[in-house]
């Protein structure tokens, strides 16, 4: 590692533009480093900024300090690291067996003429541009009629283009050469709903249906209102419950956030029976397991209250996600905003893999599979059976 600190050193100054780490020797931890060069108070600094799981985080080093970390990372953590200054590229590659391989290659009047960003605060480039006044974030009080922010409702404008940085990600997997036809379950106030018409129709400039569906009669007027007075005329609004809502044909994708306990489990059962492309859903106020869970090993940490509420709605969310990748989904729980705004801070996104579709009135129990000529209960059923729980989902789906 000696030659390796004697590169990094050259490359640790005002001069680079960026330190990559990655390729971890195990799943666990971090799967990736990120480190630039910062001008905090005057004084040079280094950023590590680190990916674990869906969360990410940050620190500043000194030159001397961030040196350590970025050996110990190859020592013990990664198998490749690149960098790039204005002076050169640095590629490292260390083997199974610890053999570190270098390659430094030089500029020689040949470098990039454009310093390094060291702003410690970037500004985060967003889907829905600040200073571009959009409808519907003017009327909710996020925007001002110019187009700026209102410091009071940031967090708010953060939140939509998080949900619309999760659709980004999803629209390789639909025909956007046809209509994409979506339903919003429990659209409420609509603002995502809207900001979704928005990114689609206006930026993306597809060709999108949307429903959304509501309990309240007074919103649902309220929403089809402002759709028709924003000219969003492939977007409409009606009142109707999930679980006995039948009035589509084809449908692309399914969206149900913040719907109440077992809602959100009709509104995904009926996405898998429409054989939905992709599903999101943000479940809220999980009850439905809080009231039947009971297992011997864990009842020392039941009898607090608190711990069972939560350990009950991250078992439901867990389950759902199970059962999706059972109906032939790829599934993911992600953190959709910062746990200081709200505890219900879980994304569940679905898309459904090229196989087999499943026919609306088709029987298909799912939970079973064939073993060594008997059936045997998958992973997710067994573990509801020694929780002693059933949820809502899983009887839907067994009908």
């Amino acid at each position: 590692m000696e030659e390796l600190r004697e590169k990094l050193v050259l490359f640790l100054s005002d001069r680079l533009y960026q330190i990559i780490i990655s390729s971890p020797r195990q799943k666990e931890g971090a799967f990736k480093i990120k480190i630039r060069p910062v001008i905090v108070r005057d004084k040079l600094y280094f950023q590590e900024t680190i990916w674990k799981g869906t969360q990410v985080f940050h620190e500043n080093y000194e030159k001397e300090g961030v040196l350590a970390e970025i050996l110990l990372r190859m020592e013990n953590g990664f198998k490749q690291l690149e960098a790039e200054s204005m002076d050169g590229r640095l590629t490292v590659l260390v083997s199974k067996k610890g053999k570190v391989t270098i390659k430094h290659q030089e500029y020689k009047g040949e470098a990039p003429a454009k310093r390094p960003d060291m702003s410690h605060n970037r500004t985060k480039k967003y889907l829905l541009k600040e200073g571009i006044p959009i409808p519907f974030l003017v009327d909710l009080g996020v925007q001002t009629k110019e187009g700026q922010i209102i410091r009071a409702h940031y967090d708010k404008f953060k939140q939509i283009n998080r949900y619309l940085e999760f659709v980004e990600d999803i629209l390789p997997t639909l025909n956007t050469r046809e209509v994409i036809r979506i339903i919003d379950f429990g659209c409420g106030k609509s603002y995502l709903t809207f900001a979704l018409y928005y990114y689609l129709h206006q930026i993306k400039k597809l060709n999108v249906q949307i429903t959304g569906l509501d309990l309240k009669e007074d919103v649902i007027c309220k929403c089809n209102l402002l759709a028709e007075s924003y000219k969003y005329y492939n977007l409409h609004f009606y009142k109707g419950d999930i679980s006995t809502f039948e009035g589509t044909g084809q449908v692309d994708m399914v969206v149900t956030l913040h719907a109440c306990d077992t809602a959100t489990d009709y509104a995904i059962e009926k996405a898998v029976r429409w054989n939905a492309k992709v599903i999101f859903a943000v479940p809220c106020c999980q009850h439905e397991v809080n009231k039947q869970i009971a297992n011997e090993m864990l009842a020392p940490i039941l009898k607090y209250g608190l711990i069972k509420e939560r350990l009950s709605a991250l078992i439901t969310d867990g389950v759902r996600a199970g059962i999706l990748e059972e109906w032939g989904y790829d599934t993911q729980i992600l953190e959709f905003i910062d746990m200081e705004h709200t505890p219900k801070n879980i994304l569940i996104r679905a898309v459904k893999r090229e196989m087999g579709t499943v026919e609306p009135n088709q029987t298909c129990d799912m939970f079973l599979h064939e073993k060594e000529g008997g059936r045997q209960e998958t992973q997710i059923g067994q573990m509801c059976e020694s929780l002693h729980v059933e949820t809502t989902l899983q009887k839907l789906l067994k009908q």
